[in-house]
């Protein structure tokens, strides 16, 4: 869908310095080189079986379908991929490359701490030293990750700057990749940044859409009626909008965070109030404030609090391929609550906005339309900040 130079439409690119593009360019070359060999597909998919735990399930939520009435709900279950989220899907990948490279360091950002936890698995079981740039809000916040994250040996950088959110720890992580590019290797952590990154991690996280199409027909005898993702970056729903893409009669919903309103400040629903920008190398929606800056964004989930958007989901929006629709922080704890109580699932906040929506398209549907969730990590990073901040419901 993308052409030679990273494109989707208008949408993608590379707006970087000279020096960086130069090794761009040598990443792109070096994935080119890697994607097709034979002996590095065998051994992903060794690594995806005998330590990823994949394919992940699916799972029919009877007693949640039950519950809300209309339309039947399943799950594509990333919360049971090692490390509880699509994460590793990506993470391992881009380790590999570093090593096919002769990098000796992996630098990433994180926001719920969910990627780097994934970095910092990979990088251990690889073997190469890791650096994990996070906001200081989000260190806080995600306590259960940051231990997580230490425990693997990965060393943690806390970003005071700004928000001391998402985007601030991408800068800070940028920053330390320009100063040691040549030893290092820059392993975002979603489909966002400059080319070749958008492809790359996209055609890693595709293994879920691949899973899911499979698993949908042999336990359902059909395609779902729709597929359903949060995004804030938004890896996990590309991953699985990535098979269904040809499939027009499958609709796609991406999820955004719209938080507490429609405010600017308020919410890190970037298609939704985004303008056509550049950030951290890539074009894409962009909230911005009235001047024309990256404004600040917020969202109850910390890895959705990102004020752009994968110029390959900005891109499926400008030909109304898929439909990006906003759940807020209310009807994302509403869903956080629900689903462990009649499924015995604790979903992600991040999750939980997908699973929230998928609510509300059930209640819209008849009894045989199928709901595909990409649920895209589990809730026990999220546990104690929600008792704490909204009690136990």
């Amino acid at each position: 869908m993308e052409n030679s130079k990273g494109f989707f439409g208008i949408y993608g690119g590379s707006y970087i310095s000279e020096q960086l593009q130069a090794e761009m360019n040598k990443i792109e070359k070096a994935y080119n080189e890697i994607k097709n060999n034979q002996r590095f597909l065998e051994q992903m998919q060794y690594i995806r079986r005998t330590y990823q735990g994949r394919p992940t399930p699916i799972t029919h939520a009877k007693n949640l379908s039950k519950k809300i009435g209309g339309g039947q709900i399943y799950l594509k279950r990333e919360d049971l991929n090692h490390t509880g989220a699509h994460k590793l899907n990506h993470c391992i990948g881009e380790v590999l490359l570093a090593k096919f490279m002769g990098k000796s360091k992996v630098i990433a950002e994180t926001g719920a701490g969910q990627h780097g936890v994934a970095m910092a698995t990979a990088a251990a079981y690889l073997g190469l030293e890791c650096e994990i740039h996070m906001g200081k809000k989000d260190i806080i916040k995600e306590k259960p990750n940051v231990l997580r994250m230490q425990l693997l040996g990965a060393k943690i950088i806390s970003v005071d700057k700004g928000q001391q959110t998402l985007k601030e720890a991408i800068d800070s992580a940028f920053e330390s990749y320009a100063q040691d590019y040549e030893n290092s290797f820059y392993c975002i952590g979603s489909v966002v940044g400059p080319h070749p990154f958008p492809t790359m991690v996209r055609d890693y996280q595709s293994i879920i859409g691949t899973e899911a199409k499979e698993q949908m027909i042999f336990e359902t005898g059909a395609l779902p009626d729709a597929v359903v993702a949060c995004v804030g970056g938004g890896s996990n729903a590309i991953g699985i909008f990535s098979a269904f893409i040809e499939d027009e009669k499958v609709k796609l919903y991406g999820v955004e965070p719209l938080g507490k309103g429609d405010k600017v400040g308020e919410n890190a629903a970037s298609i939704a109030f985004g303008k056509d920008g550049i950030l951290h190398g890539f074009k894409s929606k962009v909230i911005m404030d009235e001047n024309g800056e990256v404004a600040p964004v917020y969202s109850i989930a910390s890895g959705l609090d990102y004020p752009s958007v994968g110029p390959e989901h900005a891109f499926l929006h400008s030909i109304k391929r898929a439909e990006y629709v906003q759940i807020d922080d209310k009807e994302c704890l509403e869903a956080f609550y629900l689903l462990p109580k009649v499924e015995g699932i604790i979903p992600a906040l991040e999750s939980a906005h997908a699973v929230a929506y998928a609510m509300k398209l059930a209640k819209e549907t008849s009894n045989d339309y199928k709901i595909l969730v990409n649920l895209s990590g589990r809730g026990d990073k999220d546990m104690d900040y929600v008792v704490e901040h909204y009690g136990m419901q």
